[in-house]
């Protein structure tokens, strides 16, 4: 048999132990952080100690060597509580520590990983820029080489830089402009970049309406400079090292979504139960009865879609078309229970002090981030062969 719908206890083992963690240490503090928008370095630094740090990463780089289910599964619970907690988890590994991991050299990754994987600090990806998105092409941030120095000069800002501008940020990996192809493209490349390095000026970007105590960064590049050796993989990758690095971050983005989608059925369900409306509970209302069955159909195709997405990947078999199916519908199933959540609450779930609220507002982003739903239409109709 080709599939397996059973967890294994390892398995389990994770799944019960992170929910637990983000029952006891993440939920009672979820609120107060989102309403003073602040990012927590000591929560962080508890999921670090839990081996949330470096998930994917080989052990002889200090990493825990999971399979990509795993880790997976274990974004998807931290995201049933809070998509903040989650966000910084699953941009640090997928955008973080990954890219280094896949592309870099032996010296960078002895040189970088150990210290991204023992939970003590964190790494960024920089591509994102105010007039460069989606159209990732469009990106106005340059490195040009200094022959005189054998160093490559840095100028330009990047925007909504996830894990970038907080005290356990230790670098961003940043893909900048570093010529011109024979077919007039933008040659793109990336370079690793210490948080300390003189000349980048970060700021943390505050009235957000979501992930409200993840750490989310501007980033301004003023002629920094960096050596050769700080370039990640070959001149001219960095495009595809972006693609690549995307198709796995999906699945993360995918992972949230999928766990959130659960926390607002849980939170609903157990509501529909107290709540009592014309003589009984809300939930033997026909009406409410049928708004969470739709739910949790939808949760149970989204998350069969998403797991075989990673089955495909850590089994060494084309996955980006399902990554990108995954990302989309985990997305939009989130929406849709988070609204559907907050219906079920009535007035209730427009007031902070309930969680469906926070995730309302916070799957808004999971339909943008990391590739806007438009954009994995796009890519699957690419691959269905439109």
């Amino acid at each position: 048999m080709a599939y397996s719908f059973l967890e294994d206890e390892e398995l389990k083992m994770l799944r019960d132990s992170i929910r637990k963690f983000a029952k006891t240490e993440i939920s009672p503090l979820a609120a107060q952080l989102d309403k003073n928008e602040e990012f927590s370095p000591e929560l962080t630094k508890k999921m670090g100690a839990l081996g949330l740090f470096g998930t994917v990463v080989d052990p002889k780089y200090n990493g825990q060597g999971m399979d990509y289910l795993s880790y997976i599964i274990a974004v998807e619970e931290l995201a049933r509580e809070d998509g903040s907690q989650a966000a910084t988890i699953a941009a640090h590994n997928s955008l973080g520590a990954a890219p280094i991991y896949y592309y870099g050299n032996e010296e960078q990754k002895s040189k970088y990983l150990p210290s991204l994987c023992d939970g003590t600090g964190l790494w960024a990806f920089g591509l994102t820029e105010a007039g460069a998105g989606s159209d990732a092409q469009a990106s106005k941030t340059t490195a040009k080489f200094d022959s005189s120095s054998g160093e490559w000069v840095i100028n330009g800002s990047k925007l909504w830089i996830t894990n970038s501008a907080c005290e356990l940020t230790k670098g961003i990996t940043v893909q900048a402009v570093t010529g011109r192809r024979p077919n007039g493209r933008v040659e793109l490349s990336c370079f690793l970049v210490p948080a300390d390095t003189k000349g980048l000026i970060r700021k943390a970007m505050k009235d957000k309406m979501m992930w409200r105590s993840s750490n989310t960064g501007e980033l301004y590049f003023e002629n920094v400079r960096v050596k050769q050796e700080q370039m990640l993989g070959k001149q001219g990758d960095g495009f595809k090292i972006m693609m690549e690095t995307l198709d796995n971050g999906r699945l993360s983005i995918g992972a949230m979504g999928l766990g959130l989608a659960k926390g607002a059925l849980a939170l609903s369900l157990n509501y529909a139960k107290e709540r009592e409306t014309f003589g009984k509970p809300l939930v033997k209302h026909q009406a409410v009865a049928f708004k969470l069955a739709e739910m949790a159909t939808r949760i149970e195709a989204a998350e069969n879609l998403l797991y075989k997405a990673c089955w495909l990947k850590q089994n060494k078999k084309d996955f980006q078309k399902e990554a990108a199916m995954a990302k989309l519908y985990c997305s939009e199933v989130a929406e849709y229970c988070a609204r559907e959540g907050q219906q079920t609450f009535g007035g209730y779930g427009l007031m902070k002090e309930y969680p469906i609220e926070r995730h309302y507002r916070d799957a808004a982003l999971l339909r943008i981030g990391e590739g806007t739903s438009e954009i994995q239409r796009l890519v699957i109709s690419r691959y269905i062969g439109c």
